[in-house]
């Protein structure tokens, strides 16, 4: 079962990444703020990831990110964007 929903990760990967660079913070800070290392974070992001991750993760990026669960699960548009980002 492996890989079956890989494409999914890599979109809410790139998620992460949007929202990382959004709020300006390095892939870096993102890992300390989840007590991850800087390469997990990477891989999460990477465009040809094969990494899957736990919804505890997800949720602590999000955290982290200040921003709500489910923009990684919703399309990236300029109108909702706002919707999803706690203040700061």
């Amino acid at each position: 079962m492996r890989g079956k929903h890989l494409a999914k990760y890599r979109e809410i990967g790139r998620k992460v990444a949007f929202y990382r660079k959004l709020r300006n913070l390095t892939q870096e800070s993102l890992s300390e703020q989840i007590d991850k290392s800087r390469s997990y974070i990477s891989k999460i992001e990477a465009e040809n990831s094969e990494m899957e991750f736990s919804l505890d993760i997800l949720f602590d990026i999000a955290d982290a990110l200040k921003v709500d669960v489910a923009a990684f699960f919703n399309p990236i548009d300029v109108e909702i964007r706002g919707r999803y980002l706690k203040n700061k």
